[in-house]
Protein backbone atom coordinates (compact mmCIF):
# COMPACT_ATOMS: atom_id res chain seq x y z
CA UNK A 1 0.00 0.00 0.00
CA UNK A 2 1.02 3.74 -0.97
CA UNK A 3 0.34 4.95 2.87
CA UNK A 4 -0.80 2.55 5.58
CA UNK A 5 -4.19 3.51 6.89
CA UNK A 6 -3.33 4.46 10.12
CA UNK A 7 -0.44 6.97 8.98
CA UNK A 8 -3.16 8.01 6.11
CA UNK A 9 -5.58 9.75 9.32
CA UNK A 10 -2.43 11.66 10.79
CA UNK A 11 -4.58 14.48 9.41
CA UNK A 12 -7.12 14.24 11.61
CA UNK A 13 -6.16 11.74 14.17
CA UNK A 14 -2.51 11.51 16.40
CA UNK A 15 -0.87 13.30 19.44
CA UNK A 16 -0.07 16.88 17.40
CA UNK A 17 -3.33 16.85 15.94
CA UNK A 18 -5.43 16.16 19.20
CA UNK A 19 -2.77 17.75 22.18
CA UNK A 20 -0.36 20.58 20.71
CA UNK A 21 -3.33 23.02 20.98
CA UNK A 22 -4.20 22.07 24.24
CA UNK A 23 -1.12 21.83 25.94
CA UNK A 24 -0.03 25.31 24.78
CA UNK A 25 -2.84 26.75 26.59
CA UNK A 26 -1.42 25.14 29.90
CA UNK A 27 2.10 26.25 29.96
CA UNK A 28 3.47 23.38 32.66
CA UNK A 29 2.33 20.70 30.62
CA UNK A 30 3.70 22.19 27.56
CA UNK A 31 7.24 22.33 29.66
CA UNK A 32 6.59 18.94 30.79
CA UNK A 33 6.27 17.61 27.13
CA UNK A 34 8.87 19.62 25.24
CA UNK A 35 10.80 20.29 28.10
CA UNK A 36 11.36 24.15 27.32
CA UNK A 37 8.66 27.03 27.96
CA UNK A 38 6.08 28.39 25.15
CA UNK A 39 7.98 31.24 24.97
CA UNK A 40 11.06 29.52 24.10
CA UNK A 41 9.81 27.15 21.79
CA UNK A 42 7.97 29.69 20.17
CA UNK A 43 11.40 32.01 19.94
CA UNK A 44 13.11 28.32 18.58
CA UNK A 45 10.39 27.98 15.95
CA UNK A 46 10.94 31.75 14.76
CA UNK A 47 14.27 30.87 14.13
CA UNK A 48 14.31 27.43 12.09
CA UNK A 49 11.09 27.81 10.41
CA UNK A 50 13.23 29.07 6.94
CA UNK A 51 15.05 25.56 7.47
CA UNK A 52 12.02 23.25 8.79
CA UNK A 53 9.53 24.87 5.37
CA UNK A 54 8.90 22.36 2.83
CA UNK A 55 7.40 22.29 -0.35
CA UNK A 56 3.66 20.99 -0.57
CA UNK A 57 3.56 18.24 -3.77
CA UNK A 58 0.63 16.74 -5.90
CA UNK A 59 1.46 13.62 -4.06
CA UNK A 60 1.52 14.28 -0.03
CA UNK A 61 1.73 17.58 1.86
CA UNK A 62 4.90 18.74 3.63
CA UNK A 63 5.15 18.31 7.20
CA UNK A 64 4.54 21.29 9.35
CA UNK A 65 7.74 23.30 11.24
CA UNK A 66 5.74 22.62 14.41
CA UNK A 67 5.31 19.14 13.93
CA UNK A 68 9.28 18.83 13.06
CA UNK A 69 10.41 20.44 15.85
CA UNK A 70 7.41 19.04 18.27
CA UNK A 71 8.50 15.51 16.95
CA UNK A 72 12.31 15.77 17.09
CA UNK A 73 12.00 17.49 20.93
CA UNK A 74 9.76 14.66 22.00
CA UNK A 75 12.35 12.10 21.15
CA UNK A 76 15.25 14.10 22.17
CA UNK A 77 13.28 14.97 26.03
CA UNK A 78 12.22 11.13 26.30
CA UNK A 79 14.31 9.03 24.32
CA UNK A 80 11.75 7.03 22.88
CA UNK A 81 12.36 5.06 19.73
CA UNK A 82 11.23 5.68 16.24
CA UNK A 83 8.37 3.32 16.54
CA UNK A 84 6.71 4.22 19.54
CA UNK A 85 6.66 8.20 17.66
CA UNK A 86 5.02 6.68 14.65
CA UNK A 87 1.92 5.24 17.00
CA UNK A 88 1.78 8.47 18.63
CA UNK A 89 2.18 10.88 16.00
CA UNK A 90 0.81 8.43 13.30
CA UNK A 91 4.15 9.12 10.72
CA UNK A 92 5.95 6.29 9.12
CA UNK A 93 9.40 4.94 11.12
CA UNK A 94 11.02 6.39 8.26
CA UNK A 95 9.90 9.71 8.29
CA UNK A 96 10.54 10.34 11.89
CA UNK A 97 13.62 8.91 11.66
CA UNK A 98 14.17 11.83 8.60
CA UNK A 99 12.30 14.78 10.42
CA UNK A 100 14.47 13.76 13.55
CA UNK A 101 18.08 14.15 11.76
CA UNK A 102 16.99 17.06 9.72
CA UNK A 103 15.48 18.96 12.63
CA UNK A 104 18.94 18.03 14.69
CA UNK A 105 20.60 19.17 11.46
CA UNK A 106 18.64 22.81 11.23
CA UNK A 107 19.37 23.10 14.94
CA UNK A 108 22.43 22.95 15.11
CA UNK A 109 23.85 24.87 12.00
CA UNK A 110 21.17 27.34 12.93
CA UNK A 111 22.02 28.52 16.45
CA UNK A 112 25.55 27.34 17.19
CA UNK A 113 26.86 30.80 15.62
CA UNK A 114 24.92 32.46 18.39
CA UNK A 115 24.70 30.30 21.33
CA UNK A 116 28.70 28.62 20.66
CA UNK A 117 30.39 31.09 19.88
CA UNK A 118 34.42 30.93 20.11
CA UNK A 119 34.97 33.74 23.15
CA UNK A 120 36.21 36.59 22.68
CA UNK A 121 39.12 38.39 25.14
CA UNK A 122 36.36 40.22 26.95
CA UNK A 123 33.72 36.82 27.42
CA UNK A 124 37.20 34.97 28.63
CA UNK A 125 37.60 37.64 31.26
CA UNK A 126 33.86 37.46 32.51
CA UNK A 127 33.86 33.83 32.37
CA UNK A 128 37.17 34.28 34.98
CA UNK A 129 34.80 36.38 36.67
CA UNK A 130 32.16 34.26 37.57
CA UNK A 131 34.59 31.31 38.49
CA UNK A 132 36.63 34.15 41.03
CA UNK A 133 32.80 34.71 42.45
CA UNK A 134 31.09 31.55 42.72
CA UNK A 135 34.18 28.97 43.12
CA UNK A 136 36.70 30.99 44.32
CA UNK A 137 39.34 29.83 42.22
CA UNK A 138 40.80 33.19 40.35
CA UNK A 139 42.27 32.92 36.64
CA UNK A 140 39.88 29.99 35.81
CA UNK A 141 38.67 30.04 32.15
CA UNK A 142 36.55 26.91 32.02
CA UNK A 143 36.12 23.47 33.43
CA UNK A 144 36.80 20.53 31.35
CA UNK A 145 35.60 17.23 31.44
CA UNK A 146 34.48 13.95 29.37
CA UNK A 147 30.90 12.52 29.16
CA UNK A 148 29.97 9.33 27.54
CA UNK A 149 27.04 8.76 25.50
CA UNK A 150 26.35 5.24 25.35
CA UNK A 151 25.27 4.09 22.43
CA UNK A 152 24.72 0.34 20.31
CA UNK A 153 27.61 -1.15 18.88
CA UNK A 154 28.04 -0.21 15.17
CA UNK A 155 28.84 -2.45 13.06
CA UNK A 156 32.58 -3.53 12.52
CA UNK A 157 33.73 -1.30 15.13
CA UNK A 158 35.42 -4.26 17.43
CA UNK A 159 36.50 -2.58 20.97
CA UNK A 160 36.62 1.12 19.41
CA UNK A 161 33.51 2.37 21.14
CA UNK A 162 33.82 0.25 23.69
CA UNK A 163 34.33 1.87 27.58
CA UNK A 164 36.41 0.27 30.29
CA UNK A 165 32.93 0.25 32.29
CA UNK A 166 31.20 -2.75 29.84
CA UNK A 167 29.13 -0.51 27.60
CA UNK A 168 29.82 1.33 23.81
CA UNK A 169 29.92 4.96 23.82
CA UNK A 170 31.06 8.34 21.74
CA UNK A 171 32.25 10.85 24.15
CA UNK A 172 31.33 14.45 24.51
CA UNK A 173 34.07 16.22 26.17
CA UNK A 174 32.86 20.07 27.18
CA UNK A 175 34.69 23.26 28.69
CA UNK A 176 31.98 24.87 30.82
CA UNK A 177 31.31 27.50 32.81
CA UNK A 178 29.85 28.81 35.77
CA UNK A 179 26.16 29.14 34.01
CA UNK A 180 26.37 25.42 33.24
CA UNK A 181 26.90 26.78 29.62
CA UNK A 182 29.02 24.63 27.22
CA UNK A 183 32.03 26.94 25.95
CA UNK A 184 33.83 24.75 23.45
CA UNK A 185 33.09 21.42 22.76
CA UNK A 186 34.29 18.19 20.81
CA UNK A 187 31.93 15.42 19.94
CA UNK A 188 32.44 11.83 18.64
CA UNK A 189 35.87 10.65 19.67
CA UNK A 190 35.95 7.04 20.43
CA UNK A 191 34.39 5.66 23.79
CA UNK A 192 37.66 3.43 24.31
CA UNK A 193 39.91 6.82 24.44
CA UNK A 194 40.91 8.29 27.15
CA UNK A 195 39.84 12.10 27.92
CA UNK A 196 43.60 13.27 27.93
CA UNK A 197 43.98 11.95 24.46
CA UNK A 198 40.92 13.15 23.02
CA UNK A 199 41.57 16.83 24.50
CA UNK A 200 45.74 16.62 23.27
CA UNK A 201 43.77 16.10 19.60
CA UNK A 202 40.83 18.18 19.81
CA UNK A 203 40.91 21.52 17.74
CA UNK A 204 40.17 22.78 21.10
CA UNK A 205 43.57 21.57 23.25
CA UNK A 206 45.69 22.23 20.33
CA UNK A 207 44.29 26.09 20.40
CA UNK A 208 44.67 26.19 24.13
CA UNK A 209 48.09 25.17 23.69
CA UNK A 210 49.47 26.89 21.15
CA UNK A 211 47.74 30.25 22.07
CA UNK A 212 45.14 30.80 19.33
CA UNK A 213 42.03 31.07 22.02
CA UNK A 214 42.53 34.66 22.38
CA UNK A 215 42.89 33.28 25.91
CA UNK A 216 43.86 37.20 27.73
CA UNK A 217 47.17 37.70 29.32
CA UNK A 218 48.78 36.18 32.66
CA UNK A 219 47.23 38.52 35.56
CA UNK A 220 48.06 39.10 39.14
CA UNK A 221 45.94 36.96 41.41
CA UNK A 222 43.21 38.83 43.66
CA UNK A 223 45.07 41.08 46.29
CA UNK A 224 48.26 39.60 45.73
CA UNK A 225 51.36 40.90 44.80
CA UNK A 226 53.51 38.21 43.85
CA UNK A 227 54.06 37.32 40.28
CA UNK A 228 50.87 37.18 37.33
CA UNK A 229 49.65 33.90 36.96
CA UNK A 230 48.25 32.47 33.50
CA UNK A 231 44.63 31.78 32.60
CA UNK A 232 43.63 28.54 32.91
CA UNK A 233 41.52 25.59 32.85
CA UNK A 234 40.78 22.57 35.44
CA UNK A 235 40.40 19.05 35.28
CA UNK A 236 40.31 16.07 37.17
CA UNK A 237 43.21 13.04 37.37
CA UNK A 238 42.65 12.27 34.09
CA UNK A 239 43.89 15.34 32.29
CA UNK A 240 47.27 15.67 31.66
CA UNK A 241 49.35 18.61 33.84
CA UNK A 242 50.16 21.80 31.43
CA UNK A 243 50.77 25.30 32.46
CA UNK A 244 47.15 25.93 30.87
CA UNK A 245 45.45 23.01 32.72
CA UNK A 246 45.32 22.43 35.97
CA UNK A 247 44.91 18.73 37.73
CA UNK A 248 44.57 17.59 41.17
CA UNK A 249 47.39 17.14 43.15
CA UNK A 250 48.07 13.21 43.67
CA UNK A 251 46.11 11.79 46.68
CA UNK A 252 48.46 9.91 48.57
CA UNK A 253 50.99 12.19 50.86
CA UNK A 254 48.84 15.23 50.89
CA UNK A 255 49.80 17.90 53.38
CA UNK A 256 47.55 21.04 54.27
CA UNK A 257 48.69 22.85 51.36
CA UNK A 258 47.92 20.61 48.54
CA UNK A 259 44.64 19.44 50.03
CA UNK A 260 43.82 22.65 50.35
CA UNK A 261 44.30 23.06 46.21
CA UNK A 262 42.77 19.45 45.18
CA UNK A 263 39.73 21.45 47.27
CA UNK A 264 39.47 24.97 45.91
CA UNK A 265 40.03 23.31 41.92
CA UNK A 266 37.22 20.71 42.88
CA UNK A 267 34.91 23.60 44.09
CA UNK A 268 35.99 25.26 40.39
CA UNK A 269 35.30 21.52 38.81
CA UNK A 270 31.98 20.84 39.75
CA UNK A 271 30.04 23.37 37.43
CA UNK A 272 31.34 20.67 34.24
CA UNK A 273 29.92 18.16 36.06
CA UNK A 274 26.19 19.70 37.10
CA UNK A 275 25.81 21.07 33.79
CA UNK A 276 26.85 17.59 31.91
CA UNK A 277 23.75 16.18 35.14
CA UNK A 278 21.41 19.37 33.82
CA UNK A 279 22.32 18.60 30.20
CA UNK A 280 21.08 14.65 30.45
CA UNK A 281 18.63 15.08 32.32
CA UNK A 282 16.86 17.57 30.52
CA UNK A 283 17.48 15.30 27.17
CA UNK A 284 16.58 12.08 28.58
CA UNK A 285 17.76 10.42 25.12
CA UNK A 286 21.04 9.89 26.78
CA UNK A 287 20.30 8.34 29.95
CA UNK A 288 19.82 4.98 27.59
CA UNK A 289 21.59 3.40 24.58
CA UNK A 290 21.08 5.55 21.59
CA UNK A 291 19.63 3.17 18.71
CA UNK A 292 21.79 5.01 16.14
CA UNK A 293 24.39 4.67 14.03
CA UNK A 294 27.63 7.19 14.93
CA UNK A 295 27.17 9.75 12.54
CA UNK A 296 24.12 10.31 13.37
CA UNK A 297 24.29 9.91 17.26
CA UNK A 298 26.60 13.02 16.55
CA UNK A 299 24.23 15.31 15.11
CA UNK A 300 21.71 14.58 18.17
CA UNK A 301 24.44 15.38 20.46
CA UNK A 302 25.20 18.67 18.60
CA UNK A 303 21.65 19.29 18.66
CA UNK A 304 21.28 18.86 22.36
CA UNK A 305 24.28 20.59 22.96
CA UNK A 306 23.45 24.23 21.23
CA UNK A 307 19.81 23.37 22.71
CA UNK A 308 21.14 23.19 26.47
CA UNK A 309 22.61 26.83 26.03
CA UNK A 310 19.77 27.60 24.20
CA UNK A 311 17.78 27.42 26.73
CA UNK A 312 20.16 28.46 29.83
CA UNK A 313 20.14 31.57 28.07
CA UNK A 314 16.85 32.09 27.68
CA UNK A 315 15.08 30.25 30.97
CA UNK A 316 17.42 30.15 33.54
CA UNK A 317 17.83 31.98 36.65
CA UNK A 318 21.23 33.42 37.32
CA UNK A 319 22.77 33.52 41.17
CA UNK A 320 22.80 37.00 42.38
CA UNK A 321 24.24 36.04 45.98
CA UNK A 322 28.31 36.33 44.95
CA UNK A 323 30.84 38.24 45.97
CA UNK A 324 32.95 40.37 43.58
CA UNK A 325 36.43 41.07 43.15
CA UNK A 326 38.75 43.10 41.46
CA UNK A 327 41.95 41.41 40.67
CA UNK A 328 44.68 43.94 40.48
CA UNK A 329 47.71 43.97 38.15
CA UNK A 330 51.32 43.84 38.11
CA UNK A 331 54.54 42.04 38.74
CA UNK A 332 56.69 39.70 36.72
CA UNK A 333 54.81 36.99 34.56
CA UNK A 334 55.32 33.26 35.58
CA UNK A 335 57.25 31.66 32.76
CA UNK A 336 55.00 29.84 30.61
CA UNK A 337 55.60 26.22 28.20
CA UNK A 338 53.87 23.78 27.06
CA UNK A 339 56.06 21.18 29.38
CA UNK A 340 55.15 19.82 32.73
CA UNK A 341 57.40 21.55 34.55
CA UNK A 342 56.15 24.93 33.29
CA UNK A 343 52.22 23.21 34.75
CA UNK A 344 54.34 22.17 37.79
CA UNK A 345 55.20 25.91 38.80
CA UNK A 346 51.71 27.69 37.93
CA UNK A 347 49.90 24.89 40.20
CA UNK A 348 52.81 25.46 42.89
CA UNK A 349 51.59 29.34 42.33
CA UNK A 350 47.58 28.81 42.71
CA UNK A 351 48.33 26.23 45.81
CA UNK A 352 50.29 28.47 48.06
CA UNK A 353 48.14 31.85 47.06
CA UNK A 354 44.67 29.46 48.43
CA UNK A 355 46.50 29.01 51.70
CA UNK A 356 47.64 33.25 52.16
CA UNK A 357 45.39 35.27 54.07
CA UNK A 358 44.43 36.87 50.91
CA UNK A 359 43.11 33.71 49.29
CA UNK A 360 41.96 31.60 51.41
CA UNK A 361 38.39 30.68 52.40
CA UNK A 362 36.82 29.11 55.11
CA UNK A 363 36.14 25.13 54.06
CA UNK A 364 32.28 25.44 54.62
CA UNK A 365 31.68 27.86 52.17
Amino acid sequence: MWVHPIVSQRASKGVFVGLYSELRAHPQKFFSYCHMSVSTFDQLLGELRPSLTFQDTNMRRSVSPEKRLIITLRYLATGNSFSSLHFDFQMGTSTIACVVRATCSAIWLSLKSSVLPQPTRQQWLDIAQGFLERAQFPNCIGALDGKHIRVKKPLNSGSQYYKYKQFFSVVLLALADTNYRFIIVDIGSYGSTADARIFRASRMGRWLQSEQLDVPQPASLPGSTGPPAPYVVVGDEGFALSSHLMRPFPRRGLDGKRRNFNYRLSRARRFVECAFGIFSNKWRVFQSAIQLAPQNVNVVIKACVVLHNYIRTYEATPDEDAQVYNPPSGGEAVLLGRTGYAGLRVRELFAGYFISPIGSIPFHQ
